[in-house]
């Protein structure tokens, strides 16, 4: 897997906002798009990765294209290397445990989240679900014993408090396993 140094995204409510910020961060800075996609409902988010630097130049620009229809923007230096597999849906499950959950208003919430939470304590992040669905939200599934889940959920929970993005949170210490194999 490739090292990502930094990450940063910027979420837009206009579609076309949010082309026009994509391009702008590619055209500023010597960054690597992860992803440039529209989610629900009707939004457009745009993530790029490389050297610190340069992603806080690109987002720097991006943040200038019609700031009034940016939702949502973060730079994350020294990602944590199992939140991009988790958004890429390719986070392998090596055992089940306890639950927890993170739900927040937007998408780029959910990935700063996800970051602090794997950085807290040692659990598996399972996935982060992108607003595909999902009225714009997003949210963290986190693996592991019961008291790692916790203290995971609660510093994925406060980073999302911190913007006022925090929906709610769970911890589910011994999930039925009919009901984990249907969240699978």
């Amino acid at each position: 897997m490739q090292a990502h140094t930094a990450v940063g995204m910027a979420e837009y409510t206009s579609i076309a906002a949010g082309m026009e910020a994509a391009d702008a961060m590619v055209k500023t800075a010597d960054v690597r798009p992860l992803f440039f996609k529209t989610i629900c409902p009707g939004k457009y988010t745009a993530a790029v990765s490389g050297d610190v630097a340069a992603v806080e130049a690109a987002l720097q620009a991006a943040r200038l294209i019609k700031p009034s229809s940016l939702a949502d923007w973060f730079v994350i230096p020294n990602i944590h290397r199992t939140v991009i597999s988790a958004i890429a849906g390719c986070q392998p499950i090596v055992e089940r445990g306890s639950l927890g959950v993170i739900e927040t208003y937007s998408v780029a919430a959910a990935i700063r989240a996800a970051d602090a939470a794997v950085k807290a304590a040692e659990v598996t992040l399972m996935d982060v679900r992108m607003a595909l669905g999902l009225g714009g939200k997003g949210y963290v599934l986190l693996l592991g014993d019961v008291a790692a889940v916790k203290a995971s959920v609660n510093a994925g929970s406060a980073m999302a408090a911190e913007s006022g993005l925090l929906v709610g949170t769970l911890v589910i210490a011994r999930p039925a396993p009919a009901f984990f194999d249907q969240i699978l």
